[in-house]
């Protein structure tokens, strides 16, 4: 008997893949910025996997840490803070 439920990587899978779609539809200067996004929603999904059990939380989830790993790449001492950036992203 198979699978009845969709498992979060399929889910993400699916998300990136729309959001792929969506950034094709972007001005042309930032299609690049839109398929960043997508890849980066599907880059720590099957860790999300054991955590989360919504896609969109998953995908939302590894944007994020692929965007504070950067900003610590960046060495972004006049941005501001994490904490702030992930309240201001939720308490919509």
């Amino acid at each position: 008997m198979g699978r009845s439920f969709e498992s979060v990587r399929q889910g993400v899978k699916e998300v990136s893949a729309r959001w792929l779609k969506a950034s094709k539809a972007l001005k042309k200067e930032d299609q690049v910025y839109g398929l960043k996004l997508s890849e980066m929603a599907k880059k720590h999904s099957s860790e999300a996997f054991y955590a989360l059990d919504d896609p969109l939380e998953a995908a939302v989830f590894s944007v994020l840490l692929e965007m504070v790993k950067e900003m610590d790449k960046a060495d972004c001492k006049n941005m501001m803070n994490i904490s702030s950036l992930l309240w201001l992203l939720f308490a919509f």
